[in-house]
């Protein structure tokens, strides 16, 4: 094609009409060109979607080191790259670690991984390795009454024949707690793939009374002790077995001495005991289930701690649980729960540190016992629209092979319940209360129809700061070294201790009835208010015991107030101050009195706990 294809082009343009642009220098290049199908075209500096230009040939380079990365002088200051996402705030100069504290980040604390060229004697690998240390230091100050016997033998005023001495008392404990932690994993969003714990707990408590025989078994002694142990609270390996899901539902088990609390306010098994336990979770978290079983230590007599340099009990627990998020109702979590406890400590005998028989039981016929009982239980935990609701129910079934009574075996049949429901008010929080624990009607028949925990620790109706909850209370005149409630417990069991004791399923039973508030009066400042009525659901077994025609249900009024100040508003430095006082019923007065002729009794606990 030459210049005669143009020609007509030129021929169309008029005089005073724009002539067309020459051809440019290459036109034969570009019309000799290959032909460029349609859809391969495309504009400079424009992509069209869906298709891919073809690739240059690719570069190989021999020599390798002829291109190096540039340094990090050559990169802005904001894009320099940092070891870890865990040292980025060090790397920005925000903030300089420092081992003693705890606000800030701390590989002490588990903020940072384990630098291993600093420890290399650590059997460890990888980069993802924490450190956890924490330390608690927990004082109490606790002045009390409640009602003690004596005899002529027991008294410290010789000439002094009541029944029943001076009441007054006070406790002073001071607990250090230590503990350790090496986690592997990434915590911060899933669960760790393996963790050691150990936690010591080292106690030294004084205790005043004014009468002897209280504190020790000999009259000889005085009416005073100070004692020291040293418990091993935590010991154990958790393992995760795997991630079920991609928002890291699990399985994990955990094998040693560990915390577990089987329902959501401590009412059956709230304890620190050695076992192995599968845990995990589903359904993104909606679902979480426990299966376990434990076998229960030795607790020091004084102190309440684990004592491993003595044989584990023959008391064993099993238990299987399934929680549910938003069942029945949404913002409500469901819980089953199935427990088999199984005590063999028929045929031994146990002495607690201060000389005071325990198990058995210096009740009745005075005779070893074994047992099995299976607790059956609903829980729930959550809200029904503004109100805050928790709830319990449980049966407990079983055999008991020797009835104190009768020394016959017999079949268990009791029940509880307890509930508690509040309301918020800005600051304010408004609770009502109420629990029943069915007593037994015939401490003679084949059944025993009073409920009992495993090892309760509940956080109910006040807490410790009540005073039936915070006070043993001795049972006089019916046996020896038996309390009519366990100290942090709130069922009338009748056993000799909460920590080294049988349950007792031959007990008068508990209602309670009660109202409490809290007002949050300051972010650092919380003070609360409880009044409650407490009850014998049955005095049968009380009457059979104390050879006592009847005895009147009512127990009294329980009041109490609290304080807890915050000073910086965390967790680190807490102080509590409360007050309770026991108005007593009939059925308490019918029981117990005193040489003062006190009508009523009082408990006072300072604690101050500082953590790091």
């Amino acid at each position: 094609m030459g210049l005669a294809a143009f020609l007509p082009i030129l021929a169309l343009a008029q005089p005073g009409e724009p002539v067309p642009p020459p051809p440019p220098d290459n036109w034969e290049e570009i019309l000799n060109a290959p032909e460029v199908g349609a859809d391969e075209q495309s504009i400079e500096g424009r992509r069209r979607p869906g298709y891919e230009a073809p690739l240059p040939e690719a570069v190989t380079q021999d020599n390798r080191g002829a291109v190096r990365a540039p340094p990090p002088e050559a990169f802005p200051v904001d894009q320099v790259p940092i070891p870890d996402r865990w040292r980025l705030i060090e790397s920005l100069g925000v903030v300089k670690e420092r081992w003693f504290d705890p606000y800030n980040q701390n590989t002490l604390k588990g903020d940072r991984p384990i630098n291993r060229e600093k420890v290399k004697w650590l059997p460890i690998k990888g980069d993802d390795w924490f450190f956890v240390a924490n330390a608690v230091s927990d004082t109490v100050i606790e002045p009390r009454t409640f009602p003690i016997p004596v005899g002529v033998q027991t008294t410290e005023r010789p000439g002094s024949i009541d029944v029943f001495g001076k009441d007054a008392s006070y406790v002073l404990s001071q607990t250090f707690i230590g503990g350790v932690a090496l986690i592997k994993g990434s915590t911060a969003f899933k669960p760790p793939e393996i963790e050691y714990r150990l936690t010591l707990a080292y106690n030294i408590n004084h205790v005043n009374v004014p009468e002897r025989r209280v504190l020790f078994v000999e009259p000889s002694r005085p009416s005073r002790r100070t004692d020291h142990f040293l418990g091993v609270q935590e010991l154990f390996v958790d393992y995760h077995l795997a991630n079920t899901s991609d928002r890291y539902d699990f399985r994990s088990i955990r094998v040693g001495i560990q915390p577990f609390q089987s329902d959501f306010r401590g009412f059956l098994f709230n304890d620190q005991q050695l076992g192995i336990r599968l845990f995990g979770n589903r359904d993104n978290n909606r679902f979480q289930f426990n299966l376990a079983a434990f076998w229960r230590l030795e607790k020091d007599t004084n102190s309440g701690l684990n004592s491993v340099v003595q044989t584990p009990r023959r008391d064993w627990v099993f238990l299987a649980n399934l929680y549910r998020q938003d069942f029945l109702i949404p913002g409500l979590t469901s819980q089953i729960t199935a427990v088999y406890n199984m005590n063999r400590e028929a045929g031994r005998i146990e002495v607690d540190d201060n000389g005071f028989p325990v198990r058995p039981a210096l009740l009745g016929d005075l005779r070893g016992r074994d047992y099995d009982v299976v607790y059956l239980g609903y829980n729930a935990d959550g809200r029904i629209g503004r109100l805050n609701l928790t709830a319990s129910v449980y049966g407990a079934l079983g055999e008991d092979r020797n009835s104190f009574f009768t020394s016959e075996p017999a079949q268990i049949r009791a029940f509880f319940a307890a509930a508690e429901a509040s309301i918020d008010k800005d600051w304010m929080r408004f609770r009502l209360s109420g629990l029943y624990a069915s007593g037994d009607g015939d401490p003679y028949d084949n059944r025993e129809n009073g409920f009992d925990a495993i090892f309760e620790n509940p956080i109910f109706a006040g807490a410790d700061t009540s005073y039936w909850i915070r006070q043993t209370i001795p049972f006089a005149g019916g046996g020896r070294v038996i309390g009519i409630n366990g100290r942090n417990g709130i069922l009338n069991s009748l056993r000799s201790s909460k920590e080294q004791g049988q349950s007792n399923f031959n007990n008068p039973g508990t209602m309670l009835l009660g109202a409490g508030a809290d007002f949050d009066v300051l972010p650092e400042l919380r003070v609360s208010a409880n009044a409650n009525h407490l009850w014998f659901e049955n005095t049968a077994t009380l009457q059979a015991l104390r050879n006592e025609g009847s005895i009147p249900k009512s127990i009294g009024w329980d009041l109490s107030t609290a304080a807890i100040w915050r000073p910086h508003a965390t967790q680190n430095i807490v102080f509590r101050l409360s007050g309770a006082t026991l108005l007593p019923g009939a059925g308490f007065r019918d029981l117990f009195t005193n040489s003062e002729r006190n009508r009523n009794y009082y408990s006072v606990l300072g604690n101050l706990i500082l953590s790091y």
